[in-house]
């Protein structure tokens, strides 16, 4: 009967040994994510916004450039598109974290990134600008422009009709304001 106590003693001091390595793993992996970030900017570098390993919005920087050339629905709209980017790069960063604390064949540390993945999607593809783009060169003289059209003889304007003249209203005189006329009508 000794033997049997011995053994289920050091199957109970393997387990425990094995749940306080995993919970240091984990605990790791926890540490390694709280300090991770995820930053992402724009095209035109006009907005950039930064996130946290939980997908909270940490930081928003608008360029004053930004003013002069967007549309404040265009740059709202940004701001959401690239959150939803950002979102969408923690599950890459929650992998790689997991590779190098817990390690890749780990089913819970496997279930907490199909999580993440669920919880940040991919966002849809950008969609086509809602907005003109700005005319970032304004051209005013024909030679600044590239390419010439053909000329073609403009057809001559039509002649202006002359409009009668306004006649005005007669002014009583009656009033001794400095206005010339009545105050009330």
């Amino acid at each position: 009967m000794p033997d049997s106590i011995d053994a289920s003693d050091a199957m109970i001091d393997n387990w425990t040994k094995r749940l306080e390595e995993n919970a240091a793993r984990y605990q790791a992996l926890a540490d390694r994510m709280q300090g991770q970030s995820v930053t992402e900017r724009s095209k035109d570098g006009t907005v950039q916004v930064t996130v946290d390993s939980r997908g909270l919005l940490k930081n928003l920087v608008i360029a004053e450039s930004a003013a002069g050339t967007k549309r404040m629905a265009e740059v709202s709209a940004q701001v959401m598109q690239l959150v939803q980017r950002a979102q969408a790069r923690i599950p890459e960063l929650l992998q790689q974290a997991m590779t190098e604390t817990t390690g890749t064949g780990d089913q819970a540390a496997a279930e907490i990134v199909r999580e993440a993945q669920s919880t940040f999607p991919e966002p849809p593809p950008e969609p086509e600008p809602a907005f003109p783009e700005p005319d970032r060169v304004r051209r005013f003289l024909p030679e600044d422009n590239d390419e010439q059209p053909p000329r073609t003889p403009s057809p001559p304007a039509p002649p202006q009709q002359q409009q009668p003249p306004r006649r005005r209203r007669p002014v009583d005189n009656d009033d001794d304001d400095d206005f010339g006329g009545p105050i009330l009508s």
